[in-house]
């Protein structure tokens, strides 16, 4: 008998341990793209994406997930509205034919029960190459405001933009890696 109140229990515990992915909605208002470049090895260019969205599935237990994240590029904001629309132009960004870059991460890696890195790929100005973001923060917490479950963290890659065809300005000196740095809470659904 009680083995069997013991199988029973190791049963209920298994099941109650299942992984269980949930649905975060990115909070575009605590969600920041940022990127900062080498401007001839003298100081770093600096700009955001102002409109972005995306979602993130988390399976914290299970230690699996996956984020999608889309930038607008037209809304690129250095604060300053002539280098604004040279980023826009067909040079660099090339905002009228490819009107949004887009991360997609699959593979989560963990330190402890926090995410260290996501695996993926960034489609920017037309051309697809694995990125993996890397997490100087990660954390989950229940937000008094919003009286939901909020994950997020602060991440950071190196973009190598001549893999993406972005090469104005090579010859003269400016960097290739540019630094994109994403700010991000997600709320869960």
């Amino acid at each position: 008998m009680k083995s069997a109140i013991f199988a029973a229990a190791l049963l209920a515990t298994a099941m109650g341990a299942q992984a269980e992915t949930a649905t975060y909605a990115i909070d575009p208002t605590h969600t920041y793209a940022t990127f900062e470049i080498g401007h001839f090895a003298t100081s770093t260019n600096r700009g955001r994406f102002d409109k972005k969205e995306g979602t993130v599935q988390l399976d914290r237990a299970g230690k699996t997930g996956k984020v999608e994240i889309t930038l607008d590029v037209g809304s690129v904001n250095s604060g300053y509205a002539a280098f604004d629309k040279h980023l826009k132009s067909a040079e660099i960004l090339n905002a009228e034919a490819n009107p949004t870059a887009k991360f997609v991460g699959s593979k989560f890696s963990y330190n402890g029960d926090k995410v260290s890195a996501i695996e993926g790929t960034l489609t920017l100005n037309g051309k697809t190459n694995p990125l993996t973001l890397k997490a100087k923060n990660f954390n989950c917490y229940m937000n008094p405001m919003v009286k939901r479950e909020v994950c997020g963290g602060d991440f950071e890659a190196t973009v190598v933009r001549s893999q993406y065809d972005i090469k104005y300005g090579l010859d003269w000196g400016f960097s290739d890696a540019v630094n994109l740095i994403i700010q991000v809470e997600a709320v869960k659904q």
